[in-house]
Parts: structure tokens; sequence; C-alpha cells
């Protein structure tokens, strides 16, 4: 593919985009917008020989997203997406990102990588322009047809990258980008991206060993080795005492929730002159007194940090990142998709909204059960406390109720008036009229009208007859379990996309 430079000076150039903008009818810039396009220019020259950067069409925490025109040798013009990487990033990310879409990209839905310009510390990556819809603004609007194309080519693009060792991370809808009209799909974004143990991407491999610095991280109980840590006392000869081995958390016997009395010594004036003074016996094999409690004792607060990879956006996350599992695979991303494909079944989005991660937790209790979730912890060595017992939800109860198609269980305990009515006209063997003759009709609610239209828009985009294997996929992409959890593969030969 080949662009022709332009050869006009600046000025000539700026007054060629303000008309080019009032031709084509684009939207009016904001002066934040002008004035974040204007710094792209100086930062990186060269874009303004290539490309005519339209406007600004995205935003995150690492990157900005540009429009940008070009072009070509043929004489026609193609728009592209210009990534602009916060100068802060990594050289060794950037470069593992770019292979990423070098490698694996530009097939099976995967967006790949046309240009890179560098100047300094900033970096720009340039990629094909693929329009797209606000998953936001057309979850409400898809049919149940639509929705199972969107899964069926996700799972087709996690099932690519996956080949080749790549862990997106940060799988939502913002990074599926999905053009309706013309049927197309693009994953972006691999600024998160890690690799698995037996990964092609040979810089996956190089920044993974960046991230083994251990970090704090809020509400984390640590189960790793005792690690003492230096106290200031006026006493050198009070000592602490490590245990001779670590035991696995998996394997830990409970200690009752009453604490061991603390070793006392004796106090000086009741020594004898001739009598030294010895540590306190401690059982080596003790661990400690909070295992499986709502309480953290001062030998865990000891313990080293324990590293374990976290990006991701809120939401998103799998049970394992959640509880700090060091071992994490591409069943995260399998996850991930889950919880887009429970946002398109019940019409809600985004289904999962907590501030931290123990709260996201306890959300994704509510709906696979706090017991389920606690058994599978044990799994991947977590021990997970809840305050009560939270029952597993149905998927599909669940999902028509939130979408509409199913009373909850508080409207069949209390009738609604309203949306009585608009059952009973909805049903085309009940009579037209529901009043006893003589008696006059009730008044008309425009509330029903409304709810009948809902209802029958919903079945004419297929919500009335949703399989139940589209269930049955919602629930192994949600397995809390990830070794348990169906692979991206194993997904694409499911009964629900058998004639795809």
């Amino acid at each position: 593919m080949e662009v022709i430079p332009s050869v006009c000076d600046e000025a000539n150039s700026r007054e060629s985009q303000v008309k080019a903008d009032k031709h084509i009818g684009r939207r009016k810039l904001s002066m934040d917008v002008e004035n974040d396009i204007e710094y792209l220019y100086e930062a990186v020259p060269q874009l303004s020989t290539v490309f005519h950067i339209l406007d600004k069409i995205g935003e995150g925490t690492f990157s900005s997203v540009y429009l940008g025109e070009a072009l070509m040798a043929n004489g026609t013009k193609e728009n592209f997406a210009l990534k602009h990487l916060i100068p802060t990033s990594h050289p060794v990310r950037i470069a593992a990102e770019l292979q990423c879409l070098t490698v694996a990209g530009g097939k099976e839905n995967v967006m790949g990588v046309t240009y890179c310009f560098r100047k300094d510390d900033h970096c720009v990556i340039v990629m094909p322009y693929m329009e797209h819809q606000t998953f936001v603004d057309i979850i409400g609007l898809l049919s149940f047809e639509e929705v199972r194309q969107y899964i069926y080519h996700l799972l087709k693009a996690l099932r690519h990258i996956h080949q080749f060792g790549i862990i997106h991370r940060d799988i939502k809808p913002t990074n599926f980008l999905y053009n309706r009209q013309e049927k197309m799909f693009a994953l972006v974004d691999f600024g998160l991206a890690q690799g698995t143990t037996d990964t092609q991407i040979e810089l996956l491999k190089e920044f993974s060993g960046l991230c083994k610095a251990p970090r704090a991280v809020f509400g984390e109980r640590n189960l790793n080795s005792f690690t003492p840590v230096p106290t200031k006392t006026t006493d050198p000869k009070i000592e602490l005492v490590k245990p001779t081995k670590t035991e696995d958390p998996a394997t830990r016997k409970f200690v009752s929730a009453h604490r061991r009395p603390v070793p006392v010594r004796t106090p000086v004036s009741n020594q004898r002159p001739n009598q030294r003074m010895t540590p306190a016996a401690v059982n080596l094999g003790f661990t400690c007194s909070c295992y499986s409690t709502d309480r953290v004792c001062n030998i865990c607060m000891s313990r080293k940090q324990q590293v374990a990879p976290r990006a991701g956006t809120p939401g998103f996350r799998a049970p394992e990142v959640l509880t700090k599992c060091p071992n994490q695979g591409t069943a995260i991303d399998i996850w991930s998709a889950g919880v887009i494909l429970l946002s398109l079944l019940s019409g809600r989005y985004p289904f999962f909204k907590a501030s931290d991660d123990l709260i996201a937790l306890t959300q994704i209790m509510t709906i696979r059960g706090s017991r389920e979730t606690i058994q599978a912890a044990k799994t991947f060595g977590k021990s997970v406390v809840c305050s009560r017992e939270l029952p597993r939800q149905d998927l599909k109860t669940l999902c028509e109720t939130l979408r509409g198609r199913r009373l909850s269980p508080d409207d069949e305990a209390t009738p609604h008036p309203h949306r009585d009515t608009a059952t009973r006209h909805h049903t085309h063997d009940s009579p037209i009229s529901t009043h006893p003759p003589g008696e006059p009709s009730r008044q008309h609610h425009p509330e029903e009208d409304q709810t009948l239209e809902e209802s029958e828009a919903q079945d004419e985009r297929g919500w009335d007859r949703v399989p139940d294997e589209a269930y049955d996929l919602l629930d192994r992409l949600l397995d809390l379990n990830p070794a348990k959890r169906i692979t991206a593969a194993q997904g694409l030969q499911h009964p629900l996309f058998t004639d795809l």
C-alpha cells in the first residue's frame, strides 16, 4: 500500500485541511481536540507529510486514537486510525504490541498494522480504519442472530491470538469493533497483552520479565513464604523465629479464630542473676491463626507481597484475576467474552460495575453463587470467605427477566396492573375485551402501548426464540474454574454455531 507524501508547506496544508473539513461536512472540533491534533503534529512531524488528521476518535489510559486521511498512489483517499502511545510507555511494551499486530494481525477478525512512526519518545501506530458503532448505542437494537454472529466472530479472533500464545487481557466491547451494516469485526488494542509460557511472540517473553517487581494490592491476603520484618525495639534479646518451611495454602490446617496466648518473658525482677534470657519456644509447624477467617494476623501481614497480573478493565476481570492468582492464562479472555455475552443476552451494559476487586468478586457471587466461587478458588490455591451464602442463579431466567421476557419474583407476587394488561393484550387467544359486559373499561395508560411495542419489537428480532444452547454456552464461558472453562476453539464447535 503506497501513499503520496504531501509537498505543500505547513501554512497551505493547514488551509487546505480547513477547506476540506468544510467540504465534507465534518463535525466542528472542540478547542481541546484541535490542541491535541496540533500537539501530535509537533511531536511527530513526519505525520504531516503523509496524513491529514481529521478528528480524535478515542482516548484511553495509555493512548489516544485519531482519524487520519492519506492520499494513495492511485489518487484515492483512504482513512487510517492513528494510535498515539503515551511517552511514558515502556519501549519493550510498545515493541511487543507492534509484534502482536504484525504476527497475528490482519486476519481472523484481528486488526493489523500498516505503518509506524517514531520521534524521540513519541510513537504512532497506524492501522486500517474501520467504521463501527458504539456498543452502548446498539445493544438494545441487535437481533439474537446478530448477537450469535458477534460472539462467534469474537471467539474466532480469540482462537487465532491464543494459537500464538497471546493473552489479550482487555477483552471488552470497545476493543472488539463491530460494523453492523457491513458485518465486519476487528479485535484491537494489544497494549496490555501478555504471553503464555509457550508464546510465539518473542517480545512478550521479554516483557514478562519486567513485571516481577512486587506491588501492594488493596485487600490482598498474601500466602507466600514468611519474611521477618525488622522492628524497632529497645530489647535486642527479643527475636523473631522463622518457620523452617512454607506450607502450601491448599494443605494448610485450619486454626481456630481464638488466638493462641502470646509467649510472655519472665520479668527481670523475678529472674535469678545467673539465669539467661532465651526466646520462648515456638511451634515450627505453626503458620497462622487467621486462615479462613475475616481477619489478617501479623504473620500474614509480614509476608512478601504476592505478584499477580491485574491488568484489565473493571467488570471484565475473571475470578482468578480478582483473587490475585499468579498463574493466569488465555482463560481470562474467555471469561471476558462471557461477560460480553451476558450483557447481550440480558440487554444490560455494563453488567458488572464495581469500585474494587472485592466488590467485583461479590457481584460475581450473586450470579454464580458463593459456594461455587469458594470451591473454584480452592482449585487455584485461594481461600475466599463470604459473610453469607448467595445462591447460584439460573442464567436463562436472569437474562429473560432483565430483558423483560419474564416476570421477576416480585412482579409475580404483586402483579403490576399496566404490565398485566399489556400481557393480556399480547396473548393472541385472549378476548379483545378484558372487562365484563356492561361495565365501563378502565382508563387507558400509555405505558401499556409502550410495553406492548417493546415486546413485539423484541419478538421480531428473535428474542422470543432464544435457544437453550445460548445459555449453555454462556454458562461454559463463565465457568468459575479456569481449568474447566471452555476454550475459544471449543466454543466455535458449540451446538449454537452448528450452521456456521
